[in-house]
């Protein structure tokens, strides 16, 4: 929010300049981010925290000041001309609360024979600084005491509402509402509204309804003060989508003692600015009371967590200052009976009010200590295995990016079978379910350096996905890669080479060459192919039996909202599943003295056979000297018969202790030709 340090000095004297003082704010918690001078005033963009709707106002924010610098408050007053009686005495306006636990409070007030007409330049000038745009004298009135001390309020036609009457209740089945914004909004009977005698005229706490809004032509006016439960609120506005300067604060917790004030501040900056005739005495429904707790707090205790620094004197003068009632109690105990103001719905406990007299008092004032600490540093069990990963990928050329854990329920279903964990108050329908893979946050990353003109990215996040199993939800390690653009760059000497399914290929193995097994090999069943993977372009991982991931070129079409206008490349590893496999174990064999025999074996295989059935039915013959078995060339067309290709096979025998004998190496040989006709190959030569 916007700040004006020139309104703050109206209500409390600063002995400094706006530049120490943004910076002596930003200390204390009230964050100002940036300074800037318009209209030849300063400014300050304020960042206040979501417990803090106390400050989100310059009143409140003066008080803080006030806390700071030791300085008088002046407090907010109203000053408003002798009332003219209605009809018999008193106003013929009604106020009934039928919902006690959505509104504790409301207060109203009514003027009668207004001019619509625009705000004094004093007005109007302030609001555009706030970033709010000048209306009408008495809309302004409204937004004017907002930006002054935080409270929403509202202001109806009177002659608009029927019979004179304000309900505060339910929404009732079918009932549709049509807002300022124009929009006609169907309720649902969780929604709390302000009705008058027919109908609901105002969505409470976000919004006025459009058909009894001020107009040029309104003359009397009921203004509206009230105290909303937040919970209500919040629903109600995350339903519709709607976020309002109002909702805003009323979904944080408002002041219940504040709603009198603020609602006198609007009728005195009316009466000043409009004219008209205030009516009858101040309507003021209280449904129940909603008070700040009284909190012990121990001397001994700000002594423990604070230290010696403060003195006993800054206690009571840091929390009254603040607004807080301190009485110190007459025993000898050390005890300060602390009763808390109603704007500060944030404190609830002793720490709370300890955490003030920091926060006031300077965190920079408190000397630098070392925590006490015995023991040692206790490593996590995949520490290594995690750093091993990590700086594995990062010598392949990989950078290490970081996505959301929540994604769309679409995108959870769409690229993993497991069942979504669901989030009850989502921020945004894009961020409703717990991740159930790390693929859809990699594609939107690729997905976002691509629209940025980075077309040759290579990226991986280590994280973890979810999934619902029964009534809990379970969280697995994982890995994702993802990769598009040249895996070569183009220089002098040599063209640009782009990246392909086997540069992820050969990186994954480069990464599960890290870790202990026996065996590696890459498929591609049906029974398990991802729709968001090519056809024919991806493969399975299975480390010793064990299925550790998926691979491939992502299918572009079918991605929703992804916008891929190039080849990218994915790849997800279960990371539990591999550093199963515990990380290898560095060592050496010292090379043979003895000379190595090869053969070479040409066979014709049909296109059913993969080179890993060809590649298991030669280690299965276990076949003590065989140091390799790798192919040498692949051959199709010509004198092969079509759905069919050529092998050429070479395997390499050596022994540590002796040398071969060429009997020994053709019994081998004919064991592993036996072993490839059974694949139903055919030797072409011998």
């Amino acid at each position: 929010m916007k700040i004006l340090p020139s309104w703050l000095r109206e209500f409390v004297t600063i002995p400094v300049d706006d530049t120490t003082l943004a910076r002596d704010l930003t200390q204390t918690g009230i964050n100002i981010e940036a300074i800037s001078c318009e209209q030849g005033q300063t400014v300050f963009e304020a960042e206040i925290t979501t417990n803090r709707p106390d400050a989100m106002n310059h009143y409140g924010v003066a008080r803080e000041v006030a806390a700071i610098y030791d300085s008088e408050l002046r407090p907010l007053t109203v000053d408003l001309r002798s009332a003219a009686p209605a009809d018999g005495g008193r106003t013929g306006v009604g106020v009934t609360i039928e919902d006690a636990q959505g509104c504790a409070r409301y207060t109203a007030r009514v003027i009668r024979g207004i001019r619509i007409g625009p705000s004094p330049e004093r007005m109007r000038r302030r609001l555009e600084l706030l970033g709010s745009s000048s209306i009408s004298n008495a809309v302004d009135a409204s937004n004017y005491t907002l930006q002054e001390m935080g409270h929403p309020t509202h202001a109806f036609d009177l002659d608009k509402l029927a019979a004179g009457r304000i309900i505060v209740r339910r929404a009732r089945g079918g009932e549709k509402l049509r807002t300022l914004d124009g929009v006609e909004r169907k309720l649902e009977p969780e929604d709390l509204v302000i009705a008058d005698a027919e109908k609901p005229v105002g969505l409470a706490g976000i919004m006025g309804g459009f058909d009894s809004m001020i107009t040029p032509g309104t003359r009397n006016v009921l203004i509206e003060s009230a105290w909303f439960d937040p919970v209500p609120i919040r629903k109600t506005a995350r339903r519709l989508g709607m976020h309002t300067d109002a909702s805003h604060r009323f979904e944080r917790g408002a002041d219940w003692g504040a709603t009198s004030l603020a609602c006198g501040r609007v009728a005195q900056l009316i009466l000043d600015t409009a004219a008209g005739e205030l009516e009858g005495d101040e309507i003021d429904v209280v449904a129940r009371q909603v008070g700040g707790p009284i909190i012990k707090l121990w001397e001994s205790e700000i002594r423990r967590i604070l230290g010696g620094t403060t003195s006993d004197p800054e206690v009571p003068r840091i929390l009254q200052r603040l607004g807080f009632r301190v009485t110190m109690s007459l025993d000898e105990s050390g005890t300060y009976a602390v009763q808390v103001p109603t704007w500060r719905l944030d404190v609830e406990r002793e720490i709370d009010l300890i955490e003030e007299l920091a926060r006031i008092y300077g965190y920079n004032r408190f000397p630098d200590t070392l925590p006490s600490f015995t023991g040692s540093v206790v490593e996590l069990p995949d520490a290594k295995a995690d750093a091993t990963t990590r700086s594995t990928l990062i010598a392949l050329g990989y950078n290490e990016a970081i996505s959301l854990s929540f994604i769309s329920e679409a995108a959870a279903r769409q690229f993993s079978i497991s069942e979504p964990a669901i989030v009850a108050n989502p921020v945004s329908d894009e961020a409703s379910a717990m991740r159930t893979s790390l693929v859809p946050g990699m594609l939107a990353m690729l997905e976002r350096n691509l629209n940025r003109g980075n077309t040759t990215a290579r990226l991986f996040e280590v994280g973890h996905a979810f999934e619902l199993v029964g009534d809990r939800t379970e969280e697995r390690p994982m890995l994702a890669i993802g990769a598009t653009g040249n895996a070569m760059t183009q220089y002098v000497h040599q063209p640009a080479r782009p990246y392909d399914f086997f540069d992820l290929k050969g990186d994954i193995e480069g990464l599960l060459g890290k870790f202990e097994h026996t065996r590696v090999y890459f498929d591609a069943p049906s029974v398990c192919a991802p729709a968001w993977l090519r056809t024919g372009r991806w493969a399975r991982i299975v480390v010793d039996g064990s299925t550790m991931g998926r691979f491939g070129e992502v299918e572009t079409s079918g991605l929703g909202n992804l916008k891929l206008r190039q080849p990218v490349f994915v790849a997800e590893l279960n990371l539990e599943r591999l550093y199963r496999c515990g990380l290898r174990q560095i060592g050496f064999e010292e090379p043979s003295r003895y000379p190595a025999v090869e053969r070479d074996f040409s066979f014709i295989f049909p296109d059913t056979v993969h080179f890993d059935q060809v590649s298991s039915a030669v280690e299965a013959l276990n076949l003590s000297d065989l140091r390799s078995s790798t192919p040498v060339e692949i051959f199709r067309g010509g004198a092969i018969p079509a759905g069919s290709y050529s092998l050429l096979l070479r395997a390499s025998f050596q022994s540590n202790e002796r040398t071969l004998r060429d009997e020994e190496v053709a019994a081998w040989s004919a064991q592993i030709i036996r072993a490839l006709e059974k694949l139903g190959g055919a030797l072409r030569a011998q």
